[in-house]
C-alpha cells in the first residue's frame, strides 16, 4: 500500500474534522470526509512485518501477522459509527461553561464499514477462560510516543470482547479498502457503540488482564468527571474513582443549516433541516428524530434515510448512524434556533443538555443550529 508520508509530531498531532454539511452528504463516510484524532505522530507501518501479540491471562499466547489475521480467521464486516469522546465539545463550552480540550464541533464522527476477524475468535484461539469474571481486554500500540504517555492504550470488559453480538473486531479494512495510515493501518480495534478513545489504532498488543488498561488515556483522561472537579487541582481526587468512558450516549446533530447562517425562503416554503443521529451503546438503531423550530414547544418527526444494502448481517442497523431530514416552520427574523432530539430502539431519548465536565467529553444535549437569520424572498 502506498501513502504520502506526512510527519506529525508529538507536539503537533493531526486533529481535524470536516465541515458538518459535507459530513452528512454521504451515508458511508469516505476517508476524505473523515475526522482524525491523534495524541502523537502517525506511524507508517508495513503489513508484511507487523505483528499483533496476544498475551496475559491466556492459555496460549499468540503472535499473529497481518496475513494470519486476514487468512486464518473468518472475516466479519460491521457497519458502525465511530465517535470521538470529545465530539460537540464546542457546544458544551459555549452553552454551559469553559472546558479543557480541543474545540471539536459536531463533525468528530464517521460512519464506515469495517472488516476483519472477530476478537472473540482470536481470544478463543488463545485459550481464554470465559468462566473468569472481572477481566479486561486491553488494546495497546507501542509504535509512537504520545503527548501524555510513551504508548497509547485502552480497554473494555472481557465479556464484551467475547460477545459475538457486540461485533468487536480487529479491522484490516475500512469501506472495502485497506486501512489508511491515519486510520490505523495495518490493524486497529473496532468497538461498536464504544467511544473512539478505545478504538486503538496501529494495534500491536492485546492483553487479557485483571484490571483495565493502565494507559494515561484510560486512567487520567476521557472521563466524565463530577461537576465539582472545576479545574485540574480539584479533579485530582476524582480520577481514580470516576469510571472511564465506555458506551457513547444517544446523540443527534443539526448539520444544515449551520450556526449563524442566513437562509432565504420562498413563498410559504419551510426551512429544510438535515443532520445525523447515533444510538446509545448497543441500543440501536435510532428509530425517531424530532425537530423543533420554536425552542422545543412543538416538534415534528424527521424523515430517516434508508440504510440500503451497504452491509449484510442481522446487526446491520444496530451500530450505524442515521441521516435525517425535516421541513420545519421557523419565524422570520434574527436569532432563530432549530433543535433536534433522537430516540433509539432501546428507548433512550436525547435530553436537552448534558452535565458539564472539565474535559468536555460526552456532550449529547439537543442538536442545535443557533443564531439563524430567516428571510422570505
Amino acid at each position: 500500500m502506498s501513502a504520502t508520508h506526512t510527519e506529525y509530531s508529538t507536539e503537533n498531532p493531526l486533529n481535524r474534522e470536516p465541515p458538518v454539511k459535507e459530513l452528512v452528504s454521504s451515508f458511508i463516510t469516505p476517508s476524505s470526509k473523515s475526522y482524525n484524532r491523534n495524541h502523537g505522530p502517525i506511524p507508517h507501518l508495513s503489513a508484511d512485518t507487523h505483528i499483533v501479540t496476544v498475551d496475559g491471562l491466556v492459555a496460549t499466547p499468540l503472535r499473529l501477522s497481518v496475513h494470519q489475521l486476514a487468512t486464518e480467521l473468518p472475516q466479519h464486516e460491521v457497519l458502525c459509527a465511530l465517535e470521538c469522546a470529545g465530539n460537540r465539545r464546542h457546544t458544551m463550552r459555549t452553552m454551559l461553561k469553559e472546558v479543557e480540550g480541543i474545540d471539536w464541533g459536531d463533525a468528530a464522527v464517521m460512519n464506515c464499514r469495517w472488516k476483519g476477524p472477530r476478537l472473540a475468535d482470536i481470544l478463543r484461539r488463545a485459550g481464554v477462560d470465559k468462566s473468569r469474571k472481572g477481566l479486561h481486554a486491553a488494546f495497546s500500540s507501542y509504535q509512537v510516543e504520545c503527548q501524555e504517555d510513551k504508548w497509547f492504550g485502552g480497554s473494555v470488559e472481557l465479556e464484551r470482547a467475547l460477545d459475538e453480538e457486540a461485533d468487536v473486531i480487529l479491522a484490516l479494512e475500512m469501506n472495502g479498502a485497506p486501512l489508511e495510515p491515519n486510520h490505523g493501518y495495518p490493524v486497529r480495534a473496532v468497538l461498536p457503540g464504544i467511544a473512539g478513545a478505545r478504538w486503538v489504532k496501529w494495534l500491536d498488543k492485546l492483553t487479557v488482564q485483571d484490571e483495565e488498561s493502565t494507559n494515561f488515556y484510560q486512567r487520567r483522561d476521557y472521563k466524565v468527571l463530577p461537576e465539582e472537579a472545576v479545574d485540574r487541582d480539584a479533579a485530582e481526587p476524582f480520577w481514580d474513582s470516576t469510571p472511564a468512558m465506555s458506551e457513547v450516549s444517544i446523540n443527534s446533530v443539526v448539520a444544515v443549516p449551520e450556526d449563524g447562517e442566513t437562509v432565504y425562503l420562498s413563498g410559504e416554503e419551510n426551512l429544510v433541516v438535515k443532520g445525523y443521529a447515533v444510538p446509545q451503546g448497543p441500543n440501536g438503531p435510532v428509530v425517531k428524530v424530532q425537530v423543533s423550530g420554536d425552542g422545543g414547544r412543538n416538534w415534528i418527526d424527521a424523515q430517516i434515510g434508508e440504510l440500503g444494502s451497504v452491509v449484510s448481517g442481522g446487526n446491520a442497523r444496530k451500530w450505524s448512524w442515521v441521516l435525517w431530514r425535516a421541513e420545519v416552520e421557523v419565524e422570520v427574523g434574527e436569532g432563530r434556533e432549530v433543535v433536534s432530539r433522537a430516540v433509539d430502539a432501546g428507548g433512550n431519548i436525547q435530553e436537552e443538555h448534558s452535565h458539564w465536565n472539565l474535559r468536555g467529553v460526552g456532550y449529547s444535549g439537543y442538536g442545535r443550529a443557533r443564531d439563524l437569520t430567516i428571510r422570505r424572498q
